[in-house]
């Protein structure tokens, strides 16, 4: 017979927010069970290794993780640096798995978790039962674990978006599978060969799809034949090229600011709206019909970049009561705060355990994964929230609700193009707040309307934008 807090609390994930989890949990006297699926921690960072992020290291590090960690005499990297995703990797979540490693189970899959004795209609006593995770270890053998809380920190990593426009693959886009890549290629390193002097598609509008298309003309320097087509499928490139000097990160300002002059020196090929219909394979090149400010047409490339960002894998979570925003598959109370549709400039007020919260109690989804398609999440946001979150879990209810997050600013909302229409203006937080409200934009209108103090335009909780992150 099991004591209900005696049972250790499951973390999906031991990327940076699940590590972080982790720490969290056995500073508090509580027991973590962390399941990754990778060989060892940071899985997901290590597919986007050869990116240097934006963030320098001091944005990278868990307060309590770092208190872990400089217990056992480790020696903290520069703060002012800029880290790759491998750097974060290997000098700084491997010494802190080495750390909490006990508690991890690598090379496992957990693909469902549910109630001891309830499946997700029932309802009498439900919050007093634990949880039951079901996975596969190593060895393929299915084992399940018992656990008093579980905090879903699995990423959206592995989920990347497809090239249609409307959410879907387009026809011909998985037998295409060979020549097409998802997120942000090693363009510059080990794919090198798949890429030089041929001609490149890259459809995205964020900074990987930047990232993407500054490293093609970089190893366009050594192989000149190299073509970059960069195709946004809408005409609204709010927070394209960022802040540039305004910016707060200024690795950031200056990503924005080369794909600025690449576009405005005619070193690429700029396509904006732009929507794939099909692709169909010709031996090692493709076809790909799309429709081009309402004109057909067809390119003929080599290979295609698709950076549309990620979404959530739920299909692990059918039995548990999760409460998510129609549109950006977030917990309900978060979405106003994050959607894209409201924001042009990321402004994202601190929240915790409450925005976080499902009618599942003891169940959270924290990390990038708790964004759900929004493409605004940095990993000092997930510190926060797991923060919050074990804060709650251990008992301390103040100090879960105390909730304080600081994120440096864009420095812009809008910006335009030569031969794009501008968006629509914007207030303060990014979409115009509904005539006849008083509010400063629509996410302000929208907190107001439930009760809330507002958005947080003009508080000192400042933008953030999008880079890679677990």
């Amino acid at each position: 017979m099991y004591h209900y807090s005696d049972l250790p609390v499951a973390v999906i994930g031991a990327g940076p927010v699940g590590l972080a989890a982790a720490a969290h949990l056995v500073q508090r006297g509580l027991q973590p069970v962390v399941f990754e699926s990778g060989k060892g921690p940071g899985s997901s960072l290590v597919e986007w290794g050869h990116v240097r992020v934006f963030s320098p290291w001091r944005y990278v590090f868990d307060k309590a993780a770092l208190e872990l960690l400089e217990e056992s005499g480790w020696i903290q990297p520069d703060p002012d640096v800029l880290p790759t995703g491998s750097e974060i990797v290997q000098q700084y979540l491997i010494p802190l798995a080495r750390l909490v490693g006990r508690h991890i189970k690598y090379s496992t899959t957990v693909h469902s978790i549910t109630r001891l004795g309830f499946d997700k209609v029932a309802s009498d006593g439900r919050d007093r039962a634990p949880f039951i995770i079901r996975y596969r270890d190593e060895t393929g053998v299915e084992r399940r674990l018992t656990a008093r809380a579980v905090l879903d920190a699995s990423g959206t990593w592995f989920r990347p978006n497809p090239i249609g426009v409307d959410g879907l693959p387009v026809p011909g886009e998985s037998l295409a599978r060979g020549l097409i890549s998802y997120g942000i290629p090693d363009v510059l390193g080990q794919e090198r060969q798949r890429y030089a002097d041929g001609t490149v598609l890259v459809v995205g509008s964020g900074h990987s799809a930047i990232n993407a298309v500054l490293s093609l003309l970089e190893l366009r320097k050594q192989h000149p034949k190299t073509s970059v087509i960069w195709a946004l499928r809408r005409n609204k490139i709010d927070k394209l090229l960022g802040g540039g000097l305004n910016d707060q990160l200024p690795a950031r300002g200056a990503l924005g600011l080369a794909a600025k002059n690449a576009i405005e020196s005619g070193s690429l090929k700029l396509l904006a709206p732009f929507s794939v219909e099909s692709i169909a394979r010709r031996g090692e090149t493709l076809a790909v019909e799309a429709s081009l400010n309402g004109q057909r047409e067809t390119l003929h490339v080599d290979r295609i970049i698709v950076a549309t960002g990620f979404r959530p894998d739920l299909d692990m979570l059918r039995e548990l009561r999760i409460e998510l925003d129609v549109a950006v598959e977030s917990p309900r109370r978060l979405a106003p705060m994050i959607d894209p549709n409201l924001h042009s400039c990321g402004t994202v007020p601190p929240h915790g355990v409450e925005e976080l919260a499902h009618p599942e109690r003891d169940f959270y989804i924290v990390g990038s994964k708790s964004y759900g398609r929004a493409p605004t999440f940095l990993m000092t946001t997930g510190y926060e929230q797991v923060r919050s979150v074990v804060a709650e879990l251990a008992g301390d209810h103040l100090a879960a609700r105390q909730v304080q997050l600081v994120l440096p600013e864009t420095g812009v909302c809008n910006v335009t193009l030569p031969g794009v229409e501008e968006a629509s203006s914007a207030g303060c937080c990014g979409s115009p707040a509904p005539t006849k409200v008083d509010a400063c934009c629509a996410a302000d209108a929208t907190a107001k309307s439930e009760g809330k103090s507002g958005c947080g335009c003009g508080s000192t909780n400042p933008a953030q934008e999008t880079e890679p992150a677990a």
